[in-house]
């Protein structure tokens, strides 16, 4: 098989993270695995294996002939037969085969907002989905609606997964006490709420005001992000949480952290979630997308109901206040990730399912 991934960035975000990670992945597994960035480049290159072939489009407008020209004479000269375009990026996959149409296109599809799926745009993607081989779906919601509005009736879910990688540079260090760190790799918008982990913030402040949270991720410094730092300086919180950016060395970062969480409104499978699981660390999550099928209440970490802010720090209490209890949080998430998120599992349905479109 010859499968191209193609992206609109490589910041860092869960559908970049996974654009790389099959580009990765399927580099040892099948003939060709390549990678495209269509607009912009990002942090996620570095993470991009050397052998990877690679093709940066530059794209300057939405319809840029260049850059499909460009795209299908890489296609040629690599004998590419499938194009895996994440996201907004069927857009790019759906041009370039109109001018080259035995290339077949497997969508896949990281919708961050499952939860709000009638707020979804459809009319042009109905469109494309005629011209879609198949559809990954990254979570059961996704998978359902696929069926039920698209034009495509080769759809699966495939979990998200990742590996950890040991060669990037360790350049981040965590503000705060050793032994006393929260941690939240999300990006700095809307659906990841973080204005509930500032009120979770607030309330360990008095109780426990040595422990720190720690916010990991791309901040577009919009409004969302200057209201979630105004509110930082208005609740006092200025040496209790601390606003680090798009970093790149996550597993160092995820290494310093004590207890790791996501407060998020809506999500898919979150790639943090699994990168949490296998550096055994303990979580407290929101009970959004997939993250019920992954951890069980109790067992392998803590789920809380979306805006709970109470419940929330009364779960981060238990953890703070039992270090036996984080160890056999993380110990079991580890254990859970690793039997449902591992590369090989995820990678061998994706393959199975290839072969038979």
């Amino acid at each position: 098989m010859r499968i191209l991934q193609i992206i609109d960035s490589l910041d860092v975000g869960g559908a970049e993270k996974m654009a790389v990670n099959y580009a990765n992945s399927l580099s040892e597994r099948v003939a060709f695995s390549g990678l495209v960035t269509t607009r912009k480049e990002g942090y996620l290159k570095v993470q991009l294996h050397q052998d990877v072939p690679y093709l940066f489009l530059n794209r300057k407008r939405r319809v840029d002939v260049s850059a499909i020209i460009r795209l299908r004479k890489f296609c040629i000269e690599n004998k590419v037969e499938y194009l895996q375009p994440h996201s907004f990026s069927y857009f790019t996959a759906l041009l370039v085969k109109l001018t080259y149409p035995k290339l077949k296109i497997v969508w896949h599809d990281h919708y961050g907002l499952s939860e709000f799926l009638s707020k979804r745009k459809l009319l042009f993607l109905k469109m494309a989905s005629f011209f879609f081989e198949g559809i990954i779906a990254v979570n059961f919601n996704l998978k359902n609606w696929a069926i039920r509005r698209l034009n495509c009736s080769n759809v699966i879910y495939l979990p998200n997964y990742t590996k950890i990688n040991q060669s990037i540079k360790n350049e981040t260090i965590l503000h705060g006490v050793d032994g006393k760190r929260i941690l939240c790799l999300a990006n700095l918008r809307h659906q990841k709420n973080h204005f509930l982990l500032l009120e979770v913030a607030e309330k360990l402040k008095v109780s426990h005001p040595d422990w720190t949270f720690h916010l990991v991720g791309n901040d577009a410094d919009d409004d969302y992000s200057r209201r979630v730092k105004q509110q930082i300086q208005e609740k006092g919180l200025s040496q209790n949480v601390f606003i680090y950016g798009t970093r790149n060395d996550t597993v160092n970062i995820i290494q310093q952290a004590d207890i790791t969480i996501l407060t998020s409104n809506s999500e898919g499978l979150p790639v943090a979630l699994i990168e949490y699981g296998l550096l055994s660390k303990p979580t407290v999550t929101t009970c959004v997308g997939e993250i019920p099928l992954i951890i069980t209440n109790g067992e392998n970490g803590f789920v809380v109901a979306i805006k709970d802010a109470v419940d929330f720090y009364k779960k981060i209490l238990k953890l703070v206040e039992d270090e036996d209890l984080r160890v056999t949080l993380g110990k079991n998430l580890n254990k859970t990730i690793v039997a449902q998120n591992s590369e090989e599992a995820v990678l061998q349905q994706y393959l199975d399912w290839l072969k038979t479109l």
